[in-house]
């Protein structure tokens, strides 16, 4: 494999430690009110916090070797890498997406893409996307691989650069007030290789998802998944989820993790290897292996046979990411917010965002075999059945079919999202971006996007007075 310098030399350092918390983080500690049930949105790894860090702060079972491997997977998530032969910080690139777990997933939240404000691949080696290519029939290119990389170390070529254009299309209430969705269209330029024709491209973009409570949906019960997809079907509102089952690792499952339940687990191998270039054991060969373009690094008299980071590196940021807490509701006394709830149940959005699951008596396992059993045996609120669902096409402009497959799941099919933490992004992230490729610029347009099976729920929405919708609003805000 072949590296070269990368001329990256900003650093991010969270602490995690309460004593280290902000003046106002010491506040919102102080200040949010404890109800019975649903405060506790995670069992034993609920946290009461409503600050940045709120999605970045260890649950209160973490303690002992547990700590300081924990200590250890945020620095892997956090450190920026380069290009060094060092396990512990390089192996970025040659091509890559993010320069670390943390430059996409800022306080294990939804870093701001450059969607918005740069027009598609951002400047200055960083973008916080990901961008998926294919042929129309399904197929990968030849010279790329199901990512495509718009980020490249000193002296190699990136993939591609992704542009995107946005289609404004204005909307009204029933009681007058407008509302406006932005769909998106994307092309891309400045191909590495041979230009790919449009007719032949799809192409689909993913911004980062919130790590909220991914220990938890390691622990799920599976049976449970399973029971509600049996059950899942509610005709008068056009409702019937499906599980994703996927085989990884020589093992069929349910998947939960992703977009569209597409992985078995939390991907943290795939991760370093697809976005950022690392090589491990599991993915041993470089992302771009193949590419002419690749040979230029040996003209740096770099080149190196060992694995970019170790196993055991990545079961520390497998347990990092499981072990993080979840903030507990906000607000839950609140009047209006009392009356939201009432309103996304008479929405029928808990047929699909289900609010109460649990977690299997042992727990989860991290990817080298680590048990976690203190997050077994827990009662979760989620506000998803991780199920896939269909989302709707492009009818009338207003759709969320990316023609993109994994696994079983369709291109119009999408999980659930699990809406635990949803209302502190924007204190966590600065930005109320939403949907899988954060064309939704808040909570109202996210929901107008929804269709298919979510239309039933959506019309509710809509022929709501604007202070009920306000108020659902709110609550959806206090979880």
């Amino acid at each position: 494999m072949m590296k070269q310098v990368c001329l990256l030399t900003c650093a991010l350092a969270i602490s995690f430690a309460f004593s280290s918390c902000e003046d106002d983080d010491k506040m919102d500690m102080d200040t949010i009110e404890v109800p019975d049930g649903y405060a506790l949105s995670a069992g034993t790894s609920t946290v009461f916090l409503a600050s940045s860090i709120a999605y970045d702060t260890e649950a209160s079972w973490v303690s002992g070797s547990y700590a300081s491997r924990f200590t250890n997977g945020d620095g892997l998530y956090d450190d920026v890498r380069t290009s060094s032969n060092s396990q512990d910080v390089g192996g970025l690139g040659p091509v890559y997406a993010g320069y670390s777990c943390g430059s996409c997933h800022r306080n294990a939240g939804r870093t701001r893409p450059t969607l918005w404000s740069e027009g598609g691949s951002g400047s200055y080696g960083f973008s916080s996307m990901l961008i998926y290519v294919s042929r129309r029939n399904g197929a990968q290119f030849r010279d790329y691989g199901r990512v495509l990389h718009d980020q490249a170390i000193y002296g190699v070529e990136p993939e591609g650069k992704l542009h995107v254009e946005y289609e404004y299309q204005t909307f009204s209430f029933p009681d007058g007030e407008t509302y406006e969705l932005a769909k998106p269209n994307y092309t891309i330029t400045e191909w590495y290789a041979d230009s790919i024709a449009p007719e032949d491209l799809f192409c689909t973009v993913r911004i980062p998802l919130r790590h909220v409570g991914m220990g938890q949906m390691m622990a799920i019960d599976r049976t449970e998944i399973e029971a509600l997809a049996a059950k899942s079907n509610y005709p008068e509102y056009g409702i019937s989820g499906r599980v994703n089952y996927i085989t990884e690792k020589g093992v069929t499952g349910v998947g939960l993790s992703g977009n569209k339940a597409q992985h078995l687990d939390l991907t943290v191998e795939l991760g370093f290897s697809s976005d950022m270039g690392v090589t491990n054991s599991r993915y041993p060969e470089e992302i771009c292996e193949g590419q002419a373009q690749v040979n230029q690094g040996s003209l740096m008299g770099l080149s190196y046979d060992q694995l970019d980071i170790s196993t055991e590196d990545m079961e520390d940021v497998d347990l990092y990411m499981q072990s993080l807490g979840v903030p507990a509701r906000r607000n839950v006394n609140d009047e209006q917010v009392i009356l939201g709830e009432q309103k996304f149940y008479e929405a029928k959005c808990h047929l699909c965002h289900v609010t109460t699951l649990h977690t299997r008596p042992g727990g989860s396992t991290l990817l080298n075999g680590t048990q976690l059993p203190w997050l077994g045996g827990q009662t979760i609120h989620p506000y998803s059945d991780f199920l896939l669902h269909d989302m709707g096409s492009e009818i009338m402009g207003v759709g969320l079919n990316d023609n993109y497959v994994s696994g079983m799941a369709m291109g119009n099919e999408w999980r659930t999202t699990p809406l635990w933490g949803i209302g502190l992004q924007e204190r966590v992230n600065g930005h109320t971006y939403f949907l899988h490729d954060g064309r939704a610029r808040n909570l109202v347009e996210a929901i107008m996007w929804h269709g298919g099976e979510a239309e039933a729920s959506k019309n509710l929405f809509k022929q709501m007075s604007k202070a009920d919708r306000d108020a659902m609003i709110a609550f959806i805000n206090s979880l």
